[in-house]
């Protein structure tokens, strides 16, 4: 990985992602950040949230774990971002589901991808899949999509970049450079690499109780008090009577 991100195609796809990167985590805020895999680039620098950890499963990095069971209590990090993890995951699938437990509600995730609908993945279908990246399964837009879906990850934002196609000379890329500024415009669909930004949606439930102090109370029955009677009339009835 690390002589193919100092070759001239690996050094376009670094710059392409430090920038998208770069903003996409300018404005988010929190206490916790994680960034799986490629340590190589240091993709949070932009990011304002005090702890940010680099995991892997191996090397020089804060954190060594398996991306499919973090060490990391639920709902606790405000944002991951995930590039080119899933390609190169044999469950990509589990990974998400960790990810959307790790994340806090209306915490954020930013991935890259590689889209194989697009001249890199040509290139890979191909070329030899023996070295960086094209050993990787490179997973189309819309089951990803669906992966996000499933789990409560709601998409906010997209973008594609690298429409120049994986020349191994910088001459070439050079000269393809217009396809970079049209892609956009022209093939919107047809870049290298896909961006995705989600936020962890959590329906909140209200419990609705009923009003007890409104209800109306039932009447009582009253008890039969005998009415007291005046002296004289007492008199009177008894004369009558007799």
């Amino acid at each position: 990985m690390d002589e193919w991100l100092a070759s001239p195609p690996g050094r376009y796809l670094s710059a392409q992602e430090q920038a998208y990167f770069d903003a996409a985590v300018a404005d988010i805020f929190g206490y916790h950040a994680l960034q799986l895999g490629l340590a190589q680039l240091d993709l949070l620098r932009m990011s304002r949230i005090p702890m940010r950890i680099t995991v892997a499963p191996r090397g020089m990095v804060g954190l060594r774990a398996d991306f499919r069971d973090l060490p990391v209590e639920s709902d606790s990090v405000d944002l991951m971002v995930l590039p080119h993890t899933l390609e190169f995951s044999e469950h990509p699938h589990q990974v998400v589901r960790e990810v959307a437990r790790v994340l806090r509600p209306e915490g954020h995730v930013v991935i890259s991808g590689f889209n194989p609908l697009s001249l890199w993945g040509l290139r890979r279908g191909l070329g030899s899949r023996a070295a960086f990246p094209w050993t990787g399964h490179f997973i189309q837009l819309p089951r990803v999509k669906d992966w996000f879906a499933l789990v409560g990850l709601e998409i906010v934002a997209g973008s594609m970049a690298c429409y120049a196609p994986p020349c191994t000379d910088q001459k070439w890329l050079d000269r393809f450079g217009f396809m970079e500024r049209a892609g956009d415009r022209w093939w919107p669909i047809g870049g290298g690499v896909f961006f995705l930004q989600a936020i962890k949606r959590v329906r909140g439930i209200r419990l609705i109780m009923p009003k007890w102090s409104d209800r109306v109370a039932p009447r009582k029955n009253l008890a039969a008090v005998p009415e007291r009677v005046r002296e004289e009339e007492g008199v009177a009835a008894k004369v009558r009577t007799q």
